[in-house]
Formats: structure tokens, sequence, C-alpha cells
């Protein structure tokens, strides 16, 4: 359900908005919200295509708010700068994700940025999971401390998602690379997905696996987003098969405005010498936790770790 608080004085044409760049939906999550969108402002310049502010407040037991890209995409190169709350935010999830649980609620597929807050704002976590045709029993997730303040300055997070490959970034740093391989088989994602940028309580996990709760004596918790960017492959549904021939490229994409195809481009199908020692220094220097690295949870691994 995606409806609108009867608190916030929003312009009627918000309601429904296709720029010409790029169509987004407002979520609210929940009804008993007390603040969940402070604004969102629309600019069509040549880079910065929104900025907005998501907030978090204290007013019933399920909070969120969100907004969601109009358009599917299948296959393509995702990012948003985005700036986290500074003050106390343990049980706090900011998303920047993809997803489309809606259409497919069974075997959906999900690529996943989730900042995970805590008690010191420096102490922000990484989340990334990848999910594909409904392995949700299978939680691929890695862990990663930030190397910045991300409370202070915004910071590019990235999802590079083609046939090759699917590659997460920071700030244009590869941190994680999931080969499309036949050990990976049906776990990767193959269906077209929306675009999703979320705040949330996750109090019953996010932080020291749920033992830290949201303290709502220092909301409102706000997330600041700019610069985001969705270029790939735009979803026709009126086709049921799943290749990327069955996409409409509307006059957004990078190709047309930059040059650049993140679906079959060489600098998007495969990681450089450079963009590899910088993977490596982080996953060596940030990385703490890695599902192919728990048997403790696995008592056979998945087969794409071995």
């Amino acid at each position: 359900m995606y409806v609108f608080s009867d608190l916030l004085d929003i312009p009627h044409w918000f309601k429904l908005i296709k720029t010409r760049y790029y169509p987004i939906e407002l979520l609210n999550y929940y009804l008993d919200g007390l603040l969940h969108l402070i604004h969102l402002v629309f600019q069509e310049c040549h880079h910065v295509l929104w900025s907005g502010l998501l907030a978090l407040a204290k007013s019933g037991l399920h909070l969120g708010s969100g907004f969601k890209s109009l358009d599917m995409y299948y296959y393509g190169f995702f990012s948003a700068a985005i700036k986290l709350p500074s003050s106390y935010s343990a049980g706090v999830v900011v998303a920047f994700y993809m997803s489309n649980s809606e259409v497919y609620p069974k075997k959906h597929d999900e690529l996943d940025i989730e900042l995970l807050g805590h008690e010191k704002r420096k102490e922000w976590v990484l989340q990334t999971n990848v999910y594909g045709d409904g392995s949700v029993s299978t939680g691929r997730e890695e862990k990663f401390y930030l190397w910045f303040d991300p409370s202070q300055e915004f910071h590019e997070y990235a999802i590079i998602w083609n046939y090759h490959h699917i590659v997460f970034l920071v700030d244009n740093i590869p941190v994680r690379e999931v080969n499309h391989s036949e050990a990976m088989s049906t776990a990767y994602p193959s269906k077209p997905m929306s675009v999703y940028s979320t705040i949330w309580d996750g109090s019953d996990w996010a932080t020291h696996g749920g033992k830290k709760s949201v303290n709502y004596n220092f909301a409102p918790f706000v997330a600041s987003f700019k610069d985001m960017e969705m270029d790939g492959c735009v979803w026709n549904p009126s086709n049921k098969i799943n290749t990327t021939s069955n996409c409409s490229n509307n006059g957004t994409g990078s190709e047309k405005k930059l040059g650049i195809n993140p679906i079959e481009g060489d600098e998007f199908v495969k990681l450089s010498q450079e963009q590899r020692m910088g993977m490596e220094w982080v996953r060596e220097k940030f990385m703490f936790y890695s599902y192919c690295k728990d048997p403790n949870r696995f008592k056979v691994l998945p087969p794409e770790c071995k």
C-alpha cells in the first residue's frame, strides 16, 4: 500500500510523478508513523537526478518510509549518494536495494545494500546480500566496517548487475563481486527488479543481532539522498520472456547521456586490475563477516563458496 501522510503538506503533483528522467513513487510503509517523509525535491539536472530526506520517528511498533522506481530494470547500474543519521542509531536500517517481491512474492530476487546503525556514528556497518528465485533460506550476507564516517558527508553506494556479475561498490571501490556461475545457478537474480531507498526500524536484528534496539529519544533519524542514477534496461512488462531484448531505453540511460553501457560495456562486465586491488584492500581490512566463512551456520557451505 502506497499512501501519503495527512500530516505532510505535499503538492498534488507529488502524488504521481514521472520526471523527464526517472519515475519515482513515494512510499509510506505504515499509517501509524508520526513523521515519515520530510521532503523530496526533484531536479532535472544532468547528474543530480533527485535529492531528498527520509526520516524515522516514534509512533507505533512498525515504522518506515522510502521511495521506489515505477520502472523495473533488467540489468544495469544503480547508485545513490547517501548521508546517514549522525546521532545514536542502533537498530536503524538505511537501505538502497533492488527487489521484485511484489511481482514474484514466492520466487523473488533481491540485491541489498543495507547500512546498519550502531551506538557510535562512526561504526555503521555495511551489509550486502543476494537472493535469487526465492532463495531466502540461504542468506548470502557479507558485512563490512566503513573506512570513513558516513554521517558527516555524502558517500556513493552502487550496484552493477548484468549477465556477467554483480558488483557492490562504495565510492566507486568494489567491495564484493558475485559472478554468474553454474555454482550460483538459480540463486543468481534473473528477473526484472525495481529500485528502492528506505529507512526503517530493524531493532530485532540490525545491531549486535538485535541486542540493541532503536532508541527513539534520539529521533527523528534522518537519512539524506542525492545524485541517484538508474541506468540500464527498462523492462517492458508486456513481454513475458526475461531477456534484455524485451527492454526499452527511454532516453534516460548513461549509454545515451555519457556514452557508457552498464549491461555489456567493457568497464562493467569485468573488473579492472585497479578495481580488484581496491576490492582486495577493502575485504582484507574491513570485512568482518562472510557467509562463506561460517561453518557454524552451514554444515555444508553453499556451492559458490568452494
